[in-house]
């Protein structure tokens, strides 16, 4: 396996992550404020593997193993914050000021609607999006750490992969 291959993996598992986020807003689950969080990160993996293929190196693939943990860390932060176990931001937890919105978008049917940090509107297998997406990014960061320690596919004629 080598390096190319690994961040093409990595930096694929961000773009699933983020094609399956825009999916489920699609099929009519909007995204709270720390769900849009965690998409920043995966953008910045994408990026950063689009480089690492051009540029190579070891920096980008240590690089994108940091934007996977930023968002699996804020993954972590947002179960958390569903699960109760510590308080969210104010500003997208219950007890928060809903910036933005007037009266009337309040009282309509019509109006945006309000997605809160602290509940859950999808899980699987106990999980909710959250959560799944710390566990692939940590999986990522995995991915990412790999491409750093692995060979940039330039091996010379003749070299064997045995010790």
């Amino acid at each position: 396996m080598t390096r190319q291959l690994m961040i093409i993996l990595s930096a694929g598992g961000s773009t699933a992550l983020l094609a399956g986020a825009f999916l489920f807003q699609a099929l009519g689950y909007p995204p709270c404020a720390m769900c849009l969080w965690q998409r920043w990160p995966h953008v910045a993996a994408i990026v950063i593997g689009v480089i690492a293929l051009r540029y190579g190196g070891k920096l980008w693939p240590v690089m994108g193993a940091l934007a996977a943990a930023t968002t699996a860390a804020i993954g972590i932060f947002h179960t958390g914050v569903e699960r109760d176990w510590w308080e969210g931001p104010s500003s997208c937890t219950g007890g928060g000021a809903l910036d933005g919105l007037s009266g009337a978008d309040l009282l309509t049917v019509t109006g945006p609607r309000v997605v809160m940090c602290d509940q859950v509107s999808w899980e699987f297998l106990t999980l909710s999006m959250a959560s799944w997406n710390a566990l692939w990014s940590l999986l990522l960061v995995v991915g990412w750490l790999l491409a750093a320690r692995l060979n940039d596919g330039s091996t010379t004629k003749g070299s064997s992969l045995t010790a």
